[in-house]
Formats: structure tokens, C-alpha cells, sequence
């Protein structure tokens, strides 16, 4: 059944996607300690590539030298990374040229989930203040204007060593709490210069980066940018309370940029010559919008157990989660997290018609019927997942067969969310495998090296 309007072309900037699925940003520790790929990165890539999807979106690439988080994701911080990526992206693409693979680059500032040792860049922000959710330096720092040109050219450099190493395009991360993302949030940057103060200050770092970035690669080159329809600065409620300071401004704080804002923003990147936007929503990485489902708090437990050691308030969050009852942890850090399929389509399906740039929708996508009516008449022009890919790489197969849903299909656990940065990735659901070993074998097979 391969008149379903999944497989129907579509060209964004002279680059040809077969079909309209895309495998979206997911990370896993498959890079050497230097930030390197490997061929566990490659091999890891390729079985999506195999599987016939569209497109592949890499794992965040770190555009900055000295905050590499997690460790063992990859880094184009350096000339050096460039041969590395150029020859295992051709490896990805060897049995299925016509896939495409976008690199996503970006820096988490104060996000930064771990470190061999604390470290002080790893708290540079927009502006000061506490976070308990994310990142593990006691307070975020403000960064100096020289800091944040320097950002700014990270980002341009990085770019042009993406486009020399044969990618088919670029993708800028403006979300997940990250550094960009940082900026424009009303909630964190509380600065009152030229980066912070208005709307049209926070989006000057954006602004500024997407113009160097699009000043290096060139008008030819595919560049999008991945977008948060909107903060929701409250969700998770029992984390945000500890994120942002109390003043007479508490709106901001609470909410974070509204669609309303964030729409203003999408036009702007219209302007600056962006390609695409791929429309996700919330702040911070894990969030409820980003990855619908179960908070996963055992794996949360695992990886605040990792990073104790960076500071006293990595210490105090492990403490406190190991200290709960599980029950009562899992109870309360579930507050706001759902399973709600398509969980950002009404807000992608509102840019796509007031910005009139190409759309990417990601959140919550398994079932062929939901993922035709996204991109059918007034919808999207493409869906990116990844949780679903990992459950089933094949699963192109089973839409062309006129299967609606796989035999077993993802169950959106976050499992493989949660152990990102602790674990080998995989599916971690060992309900979907007839044994531990056989779920465990499943993991393996994702993180295989070439064979000697």
C-alpha cells in the first residue's frame, strides 16, 4: 500500500526526501570520549537508514570544545571530527543512498548533564539562578557579551564542518532547554541588555547565530531550525517551582513563551532564510511535551546517582529521589506526564499555516492512520520519531504491508529516554521481549562494532 501519502516525495531546498517519516534527535553514548564517532555511532545510525525511512536527524553534535554533555556524544566542535563523520555518514548511507542524514548541532549551557569533574563553563547560561531540574552546577552564570560571541561562532564554525562533511543539511537546536533556548525563555534569560529585557532582545542570540551559521554554509544548503511551539515552563509543576526566582514578573516565569510569542519567532526565521522548522514544545530535556509518557524515575534515579559527585546539588537530588519511597517518587514526579498521541500537532499544524515555511512534527507518532492525517490536506509535510523507530526500525515495512500499528509496538516508557546518558540505547521495555536476554541481545545488536 504504498499510495498512502507517507510515501509521497517532497523536495525542501533542492534536497529530495523519499517519504515523509524522519528518524528525529535521539542520543546514546555510541562516540569515543574525544567526541569522535565511531562505528558503533554509524552502525547505530544505519539500521534506521536500513529500514527505509526518509531521513535521519542526528543526536545533538556539540558545537562548543569544553561542554560536552553527555560524554560520549559526538562533538564537530574541531576540524578533527570531520573525517570521522564524513566516512561513516557515507557508511550510513552506502545500502540506501537516498536517504538523507541532517545534522543537529547545538550547546547545552547550563544543561549540561555530566562532566569528568565540575566544571565552570558547564553553568554559562543567559542569565543566573537555581534550577533543580536540570544540569548539575549549583547555580547558572551569566554569560559576558565576549562569551556569547564567541557562541555565536561556535555555532558558524560548526556549521561550515557539517557541510564539509557531507551531510545533506543542517539543524540548529533552539530547544530542550539548551543554550539558545535559554535565551529566548522569558522564565531563565532576565537580562536587560542587548541579549535580554524584550522579546526582540531574547531573540537576538537566535537571530544572530542563524545569520552566521546561514553566512557559512551557504543559500543552498538545507538549514532548519528545532523549535519549542511553547515553554509550558510548569511541566513538570513539582520541578519548576525550584527553577525560577520569585517576581512581581511571575507570568513569565510560570508560562515561559506562549504560541503567540514563539509564532512571532517562526516568522522571523522565515525571514533570516531558515528552511524548515521542526515544531516540538516544553523546556528542558526530558519534559512531558517533548516525550509523552511515564516520567521514568527509576532511570532518572540511575543517572542522578551518576553525577552526585559534581556538586552539592547533584548530591542533594540523588539523596532526595533514593531517599522517597518508589511508590510515592513515582507518584509524584508523574504529575503532568501523559501518553498523549501527537501531543504537538495542533501547534505544528498552526505554524505550518500562519508561518508558511515547511513543518516537521515530532511527538508521540506510531499508528499509519494518525501519521497520515498529520501530513494530509492543511497538515504537516513530515513526522519524526524516534522512541517508535527504535521499538520497530522496520517499521516502513509494516505501513507499505498496511499494517496500522506494529505487532509490538512502542509502549512509550521513556526507559530508553531515561538511561540516554548512563546505558548503552535501546528498548528497555522488557515486557515487548520474551526475556530479559532476549531484550538484552536487542540492546546489543543497536551497539555493535564492526566486525574485526
Amino acid at each position: 500500500m504504498t499510495n498512502s501519502v507517507i510515501f509521497t516525495p517532497i523536495t525542501i531546498n533542492n534536497v529530495q526526501f523519499k517519504n515523509r517519516i524522519l528518524r528525529s534527535s535521539i542520543g546514546g553514548r555510541t562516540a569515543n570520549y574525544d567526541g569522535t564517532v565511531t562505528d558503533v555511532w554509524k552502525n547505530f545510525e544505519k539500521r534506521f537508514a536500513d529500514g527505509g525511512i526518509a531521513g535521519i536527524i542526528s543526536t545533538t553534535f556539540h558545537v562548543n570544545k569544553d561542554r560536552v554533555s553527555p560524554l560520549q556524544y559526538p562533538s564537530i566542535a574541531d576540524q578533527r571530527y570531520v573525517p570521522y563523520l564524513k566516512k561513516y555518514i557515507a557508511e550510513i548511507k552506502r545500502d540506501e543512498p537516498d536517504c538523507k542524514y541532517i545534522v543537529q548541532i547545538g550547546d547545552p549551557g547550563y544543561a549540561t548533564y555530566t562532566s569528568l569533574f565540575p566544571e565552570d563553563q558547564d553553568a554559562k547560561s543567559s542569565s543566573s539562578g537555581f534550577d533543580l531540574a536540570f544540569g548539575y552546577c549549583n547555580r547558572r552564570t551569566m554569560m559576558s557579551d565576549t562569551e556569547i560571541e564567541r557562541a555565536v561562532g561556535d555555532f558558524a564554525a560548526a556549521a561550515e564542518r557539517v557541510r564539509a562533511s557531507g551531510a545533506d543539511g543542517l539543524e540548529i537546536t533552539a530547544t530542550k532547554g539548551y543554550l539558545i533556548h535559554q535565551f529566548l525563555n522569558p522564565g531563565i534569560n532576565r537580562r536587560q541588555d542587548q541579549w535580554g529585557g524584550s522579546a526582540d532582545k531574547r531573540f537576538h542570540f537566535l537571530e544572530r547565530t542563524v545569520q552566521a551559521v546561514r553566512d557559512r554554509v551557504g543559500p543552498d544548503y538545507l538549514l532548519g531550525i528545532r523549535l519549542s511551539a511553547a515553554d509550558y515552563n510548569y511541566s513538570p509543576l513539582q520541578l519548576s517551582v525550584f527553577r525560577f526566582p520569585l517576581t512581581l514578573r511571575w507570568k513569565e516565569h510560570w508560562m515561559g513563551n506562549d504560541v503567540g510569542q514563539m509564532l512571532e519567532y517562526a516568522k522571523r526565521q522565515r525571514e533570516l532564510k531558515v528552511d524548515y522548522l521542526h515544531v516540538v514544545s516544553g523546556f528542558g530535556f526530558p519534559n512531558p511535551r517533548d516525550t509523552p509518557g511515564p516520567f521514568p524515575v527509576d532511570e532518572i534515579k540511575i543517572f542522578f546517582n551518576s553525577t552526585r559527585h559534581l556538586g552539592i546539588k547533584a548530591a542533594a537530588r540523588s539523596t532526595l529521589l533514593n531517599t522517597l519511597p518508589t511508590f510515592f517518587a513515582r507518584w509524584l514526579l508523574n504529575f503532568g506526564w501523559v501518553r498523549r498521541p501527537a501531543i504537538n500537532l495542533d501547534f505544528a499544524r498552526t505554524f505550518k499555516q500562519q508561518v508558511g515555511l515547511p513543518v516537521i512534527v515530532n511527538g508521540g507518532f506510531q499508528e499509519k492512520d494518525l501519521i497520515e492525517g498529520a501530513i494530509g490536506s492543511n497538515g504537516c509535510d513530515m513526522v519524526s520519531m524516534a522512541r517508535a523507530l527504535i521499538a520497530n526500525p522496520n517499521l516502513l515495512n509494516d505501513f507499505r504491508h498496511g499494517k496500522n500499528i506494529p505487532d509490538k509496538p512502542c509502549t512509550y516508557c521513556n526507559r530508553c529516554v531515561g538511561r540516554t546518558a548512563t546505558s548503552p540505547l535501546g528498548c528497555y521495555d522488557e515486557q515487548r521481549f520474551g526475556s530479559r536476554r532476549e531484550m538484552l541481545d536487542q540492546i546489543m545488536q543497536w551497539n555493535r562494532p564492526d566486525s574485526a
